[in-house]
């Protein structure tokens, strides 16, 4: 199937669409900050730039976007026009979050993947479950997990 739109449109399109202070990434650090937890953004001495990091809890949360991730979830739909690209781009995405946790793990840090079906879409949970998730897991200490969408659960 063609694109309905030309490449430039489509190019400035894609452009647009950030990687950092998303709607879901602010949902979810209004909440967390809310609770009491306190964080820094996007440390760049960390493996991946984690979204929210915790220092003094060796913690680090990201909040992935269905689609960029390639997660198995009704969010994610691979795209029509140019499969292999997408295919190609969204693999390496996977291969990048598996190299993170691992590079996290050999540092003595723990990760949260909060995901956007947990968030949106019609499989989302209610907020405060996924903050109260979120923050069991904070206080925990337990090594990684991940928050998804309600036909998905926790784990």
């Amino acid at each position: 199937m063609a694109d309905v739109v030309d490449d430039a449109t489509r190019s400035r399109m894609m452009a647009g669409i950030r990687s950092r202070n998303t709607r879901p990434e602010l949902a979810v650090r209004h909440a967390l900050h809310a609770m009491g937890f306190r964080y820094r953004l996007h440390m760049r001495e960390l493996p991946g730039k984690p979204d929210m990091a915790f220092p003094g809890r060796r913690a680090a949360v990201f909040v992935h976007g269905c689609f960029w991730h390639g997660h198995d979830c009704p969010l994610f739909r691979a795209p029509s026009t140019r499969p292999e690209f997408w295919r190609v781009k969204i693999d390496r995405n996977r291969a990048r979050d598996a190299t993170v946790r691992k590079q996290l793990a050999e540092a003595g840090w723990r990760a949260l993947t909060i995901w956007e079906c947990a968030l949106k879409g019609r499989d989302r949970l209610e907020p405060g479950q996924v903050m109260a998730e979120a923050a069991a897991w904070l206080r925990s200490g337990t090594g990684f997990s991940e928050i998804r969408g309600g036909r998905h659960g926790i784990g």
